[in-house]
């Protein structure tokens, strides 16, 4: 197979910024870095401008390009979710399924081991986003559908034979010991829709959580003598959390507040993006209500935040021009960072020999011009 030198860009390697230097791709991997000059002879030069940067790494998203993962919990639906987000730079993605009934996650547990089996691009697992959450921070969740965990659903969560399975859910609604034995069967347990007690919060840690689902949306406040989840998220520098930088979700104050409490390393950048995303979609549908979008922000008819309508390119973006993070550090919580959360940091996340070819080109506006996904740019 002929090596591919992409050369004429700048390229961030995961670490740093570097000039003057070719990627080389060999099939699905990356071969290496190296100076222009030093391009081997029999490799096939590919001129490209911009940025290379890896691909972007995005492990909350409810849908895309028209469709939910809700009502499409299908391969179908994964791969058509895939496809709409990778035009914005991600190339690896958990497909998020909003609380719904046994029946419905079943599906969507079943999707996700078909859509990886068959290799959909940028398909990394999957997120479960509930039932087992505090009815009282649902957000946009449907609470008939909140309950408490059974042997059945445990079975359920921990089932996935291949990629990752993120689940979200409230600590003070189960029990520490369940959260113990999915931590111990590989499941990635994040804290959200919670009023947990800081208390709590440091419980569920101690037993294996460990992530903050978009952090400050559906939680209490902090407060000075009630920290709550946010406290317990600032006052852990071991924890990861999820951002939503859409500007809507949380101001940007809030979101420099928490990055220089906490330090970015260990912030990642999130969508929770919806079906409106790569579309042309002016509402649809969650459970039975209507969901308006206007000018980037989603909200039923009370009002209610209902998701987003970012993508991760924007979110860079965002990161850089609102929060004042530099490029590096932006392009990291994009990539690298929810990588290492997934445990995924040997594959993806950085441009160094041996990793997976999963790349995306940026114009100086640090829009998408071109993604690769392992060597692909189909």
């Amino acid at each position: 197979m002929t090596v591919i030198a992409l050369t004429g860009a700048r390229i961030f390697d995961g670490e740093r910024l570097r000039d003057g230097e070719a990627v080389l791709i060999d099939g699905t991997r990356i071969a290496g870095i190296v100076a222009t000059g030093d391009v081997p002879a029999d490799a096939e030069q590919r001129a490209v401008d911009g940025l290379i940067a890896p691909g972007f790494v995005d492990v909350q998203v409810n849908g895309g390009g028209g469709v939910l993962f809700n009502d499409a919990r299908t391969v179908e639906g994964i791969a058509a979710i895939g496809a709409a987000h990778r035009r914005y730079g991600t190339t690896g993605f958990l497909p998020t399924l909003i609380t719904d009934s046994f029946e419905a996650t079943t599906e969507a547990m079943a999707a996700a081991e078909e859509a990886l089996a068959k290799g959909v691009p940028g398909l990394l697992g999957i997120h479960l986003e509930g039932p087992f959450l505090n009815p009282e921070r649902k957000g946009a969740h449907q609470a008939s559908f909140m309950r408490p965990v059974e042997e059945a659903d445990i079975a359920l969560m921990t089932g996935l034979t291949r990629g990752r399975t993120l689940v979200t859910l409230a600590p003070e609604m189960v029990s520490t010991q369940t959260i113990a034995r999915l931590a111990s069967a590989g499941v990635l347990v994040s804290a959200g829709h919670t009023a947990a007690s800081y208390e709590t919060i440091r419980a569920a840690r101690a037993a294996g959580l460990t992530a903050f689902t978009h952090l400050y949306n559906a939680m209490p406040p902090l407060t000075g003598r009630e920290p709550g989840p946010v406290g317990a998220a600032l006052d852990d520098f071991d924890a990861w959390c999820g951002l939503i930088v859409d500007l809507v979700h949380v101001s940007a104050p809030s979101l420099r507040v928490a990055i220089n409490a906490r330090g970015w390393e260990r912030m990642m950048l999130i969508t929770d993006a919806m079906s409106s995303v790569g579309s042309e979609l002016g509402e649809f549908v969650l459970h039975g209500r209507t969901v308006t979008r206007e000018r980037g922000r989603l909200t039923m008819e009370d009002g209610t935040l209902a998701g987003s309508d970012l993508d991760m390119a924007t979110a860079v973006r965002n990161t850089v021009e609102a929060l004042g993070l530099p490029l590096e550090i932006a392009l990291r919580m994009a990539s690298r960072t929810p990588a290492e959360f997934l445990g995924l940091d040997d594959e993806i996340g950085q441009i160094a020999p041996g990793f997976r070819a999963d790349l995306v080109l940026l114009d100086a506006g640090l829009t998408v011009q071109q993604t690769w996904i392992n060597g692909s740019d189909a």
